[in-house]
């Protein structure tokens, strides 16, 4: 009987605590944003999509609501950081490009929120520091594809933002995929040295098209420029075809989502199960085949590209997608011919 009470009572404990655990897990996130930009510019306009996608979702049953801060560096962003720390409200905190100087910083100082850094030019941490990448160089081979079957002129171009290697992946991966079907292909590439600037961009298409080029990948958002001129181009992120159908034949897409997901069930591990934050310090993206990029629709241009260079584009992203076609990531330095 005694060991009966015993075992009864050990049961009784067990539940109670499961019940304790259960009571305790969280049921709100708050997420603190620190935007590069803000949401004018694709890059950071993705992020914010996708978050309010993933946040309707409830992922753990989570009341999931933002704060964003946006164009803070240096100094500003370690302070802007820290200033969404100290209010003890936001479980995580997401800088949106190059911030690990700041996190490194901050950290250890707030062991129980969860940062986030995203793309090239950032310091693996670990711990309670997560590494974010997103890679779109296989979106960009297929729309250098097109571009090399496109062409009247055999001269295409680029216009980036930064020479760095969330950029050059994709100028390599779309000159690539031009050579591939033409290998007579010369290249014009610019950089703005801005992450946002339309002015600029507008510029340095223009001074591409004054030098031949007849098609642009537009890593900018400069559509206006190809309108004017008359000319065709690929869009960046978003699909621009929907805004700029006179111009934009298709755009690489990128997707946060499961990026977001991981975030948060990491997260939600630790807040709920004490799992220890154990942030990679090694690249993390999702491929093409897992939906982390996408070729977009034709829009306006389904009726006027050729139909076998459909089932081209067709049966190449199928076969990305499927893995059968690997394309390798190119960080090197691109250069104009």
């Amino acid at each position: 009987m005694n060991l009966f009470k015993t075992l009864t009572a050990g049961a009784v404990f067990l539940v109670s605590a499961s019940s304790m655990v259960l009571a305790e897990a969280p049921d709100k996130l708050r997420i603190g944003l620190l935007l590069a930009t803000g949401p004018e510019a694709a890059w950071d306009a993705t992020l914010l999509r996708d978050l309010d996608e993933v946040a309707t979702s409830a992922p753990h049953g989570l009341d999931i609501s933002y704060k964003s801060i946006n164009g803070k560096w240096g100094e500003d962003a370690k302070n802007a950081m820290e200033l969404l720390a100290k209010t003890g409200k936001y479980q995580i905190i997401w800088a949106h490009s190059s911030y690990s100087d700041q996190v490194k910083a901050l950290q250890e100082k707030y062991p129980d929120i969860l940062f986030v850094v995203v793309g090239s030019g950032n310091e693996a941490l670990g711990g309670n520091a997560y590494w974010v990448f997103k890679r779109a160089h296989e979106p960009s081979y297929l729309l250098g594809v097109l571009a090399g079957r496109l062409t009247e002129t055999d001269v295409i171009g680029v216009v980036g933002q930064f020479p760095s290697e969330d950029v050059n992946d994709q100028i390599n991966g779309f000159f690539a995929g031009a050579r591939s079907v033409n290998p007579d292909v010369q290249r014009k590439v610019a950089f703005i040295e801005s992450w946002y600037d339309p002015a600029k961009a507008e510029q340095f298409t223009n001074a591409q098209i004054a030098a031949g080029a007849d098609l642009t990948f537009q890593l900018v958002e400069s559509f206006e420029t190809c309108e004017k001129a008359g000319i065709m181009c690929f869009g960046n992120y978003v699909d621009y075809g929907e805004s700029a159908p006179d111009s934009v034949v298709a755009s690489a897409l990128i997707s946060w989502t499961q990026d977001l997901n991981w975030i948060i069930d990491e997260w939600y591990d630790y807040a709920a199960n004490g799992v220890p934050y154990e942030g990679n310090t090694r690249e993390r993206w999702v491929p093409m085949a897992d939906g982390g990029s996408a070729l977009s629709g034709f829009h306006a241009y389904e009726d006027k590209l050729p139909a076998e260079l459909k089932e081209e584009i067709a049966s190449l992203s199928a076969r990305i997608s499927s893995g059968e076609l690997k394309l390798p990531v190119d960080l090197s330095l691109p250069s104009s011919d």
